[in-house]
């Protein structure tokens, strides 16, 4: 299903962080980051890791990066949060969802209104027994 700027803005702010892998620590890391350091491994080319929550911060340290010529990957990735299947459910629109749980809300109550009009006027109630008499007879 499509995604609406609201699911892209909660996906984006709740939902999604930035890896950046780094051969060296940078001399500065901005405020919010989480650096980690990796363990060796043969295979392995980076060996720091900064998690940068906010795409902001995540700009910032590339510049600093890009700025000293250092190597580095980027990669996006989903948070490990028990929140997340429920603000940003795979291949699904939250609000989507949550326009036509409005909706399907919305028309039971009028339904559920109806047919308590009809239950409490007597012509009905008694067009309804009549009908009911036939039927079983």
């Amino acid at each position: 299903m499509q995604l609406t700027r609201f699911d892209r803005w909660l996906r984006e702010k709740f939902v999604y962080e930035t890896h950046i892998q780094t051969l060296r620590s940078p001399e500065s890391i901005p405020a919010g980051m989480r650096a980690e350091e990796l363990p060796d491994a043969p295979g392995r080319r980076y060996k720091h890791l900064f998690v940068a929550t906010d795409s902001r911060d995540a700009d910032e340290l590339i510049r600093q990066l890009k700025e000293n010529g250092q190597m580095y990957t980027t990669k996006i990735v989903d948070r490990e949060a028990w929140y997340i299947p429920f603000i940003a459910p795979k291949e699904k629109s939250v609000s989507w969802w949550l326009i036509s749980m409005v909706l399907i809300t919305i028309s039971a109550f009028f339904a559920l209104l109806y047919v308590k009009s009809l239950v409490e006027d007597p012509e009905f109630r008694k067009n309804a027994m009549d009908a009911l008499k036939l039927l079983k007879s």
